[in-house]
């Protein structure tokens, strides 16, 4: 028993480390980046053009915090995430942003749509990192 048991009790423990600990800046980042775009999503009933500069400080953002995801030890779950709110060709901020762009303007129902399904994602984002271990609890 005891030959099974101490393997296991080393995948146990093995396991816990698979996800990095809480992070604040990764939860700041999000939680800002969602009241950012989602500010500047209202404005898409009105020109791209108008709203270059905002759209692009966006599209900044999202990236830093990608960035900032991508380069923390174990964390695939959130870097996962980013890469579908910031991919152009998917129903996320990124391809809100892509659409908006190529279009011009937008429609209001499609703009309430699509913050609902951004806010959603910047959501799971946000509790992916709150629901991480805060680092006094990963030692």
């Amino acid at each position: 028993m005891r030959r099974i048991a101490a393997p296991c009790l080393a995948l146990l423990l093995s396991a816990c480390q698979l996800i990095a600990p809480y992070n604040q800046t990764a939860y700041q980042q999000t939680t800002a980046l969602k009241a950012e775009a989602l500010v500047l999503m209202d404005k898409a009933t009105e020109p791209y053009a108008l709203h270059k500069t905002e759209a692009d400080q966006v599209r900044l953002d999202m990236e830093k915090a990608y960035e900032y995801a991508k380069g923390r030890p174990q964390n695939a779950f959130s870097t996962k995430q980013w890469e579908i709110v910031r991919d152009p060709t998917r129903h996320s901020l990124g391809g809100f942003l892509k659409c908006w762009e190529t279009e011009g303007t937008l429609n209001a129902t499609f703009i309430a749509e699509a913050k609902r399904l951004v806010a959603d994602q910047l959501d799971t984002i946000s509790a992916l990192e709150s629901g991480k271990p805060r680092p006094a609890q990963s030692e």
